[in-house]
């Protein structure tokens, strides 16, 4: 069976279990070239624009969109799970074995620390003899992406990310779900390791009061955005600060109201400094 026809089949199985899935490539990239990537001016777009490309944000268990999109993918080898998504609300846990840390003792020794034990779960075997946890979280927590911050050799995948699925060819073999673990239903993530999982709290800032009441108007605006509307409203209300003249001053709210949201600080920056560009002959100072 060709590769893509065979990714298409697991993808579609995975679709049937409610996870959402791209089409990947042999680099574990998604597939799928972005329609903008050769638009002169960056292009914030989550796929209101209709058409594929667009990454994760293309993620759907919809069995009619799945084949659309591997159609549009020949060369697919694999698929992507969606993490963060309802109804299971996916947490992958990476465990890398190719660097000089034992990942899976750390873990080991996280759980003796913190007193929780990770529960029978799907277990996907890498090709590079790396492991794969998934867990299910709660729909009320945005758990973010992370590389390295729980312990050394293991990295999150959350909102916003996405796990190869097993049955997926990369360059270096195929991924396989252990023995026993592929029918599972994603357990629960125990809540001391949920907690260790989630960002520190940031501390509540100062209502913001500069700007008058078109710059309070502003940051509520990005505060309101939903998942798909988040980078679109803070570069719509980015445009409107710098036009008016409130650019420096706004951007420290700016960027806190779109890390709420759940963008990260980074890319609520790069997304004010496009914004910057568009509509000032300098960009100013951003915070850092």
């Amino acid at each position: 069976m060709p590769p893509a026809t065979l990714a298409l089949a697991h993808a579609l199985s995975a679709a049937e279990r409610g996870l959402a899935v791209i089409p990947l490539s042999r680099t574990k990239l998604p597939a799928l070239r972005s329609p903008h990537h050769d638009d002169p001016r960056p292009v914030h777009c989550h796929g209101e624009c209709g058409q594929f490309g667009h990454g994760i944000h293309d993620a759907t268990t919809d069995p009619r969109r799945i084949r659309a999109l591997f159609a549009a993918a020949p060369r697919a080898t694999g698929y992507g799970i969606a993490c963060g998504l309802p109804p299971h609300h996916l947490i992958g846990i990476d465990l890398d074995t190719t660097g000089p840390t034992d990942s899976s003792a750390a873990l080991r020794e996280l759980a003796l620390r913190h007193l929780f034990t990770i529960p029978a779960t799907v277990v996907v075997a890498t090709p590079s003899n790396g492991r794969h946890l998934w867990l299910s979280g709660p729909p009320h927590l945005v758990v973010p992406n992370s590389a390295g911050r729980l312990a050394p050799g293991i990295d999150v995948r959350g909102a916003g990310g996405y796990l190869v699925g097993p049955g997926s060819l990369g360059e270096h073999g195929v991924y396989r779900a252990l023995p026993g673990t592929a029918h599972l239903p994603p357990a629960p993530c125990p809540p001391a390791l949920l907690r260790l999982l989630l960002p520190p709290p940031r501390p509540h800032p100062a209502p913001y009061r500069g700007g008058g009441a078109h710059g309070r108007g502003l940051v509520r605006f990005v505060l309101a955005a939903h998942q798909g509307q988040r980078n679109t409203r803070l570069f719509w209300a980015a445009c409107r600060a710098y036009e008016n003249g409130l650019g420096e001053e706004l951007a420290p709210a700016l960027v806190d109201a779109a890390t709420r949201t759940g963008l990260t600080a980074h890319e609520a920056r790069a997304t004010l400094a496009s914004a910057a560009r568009l509509t000032t002959p300098r960009s100013p100072q951003l915070p850092s």
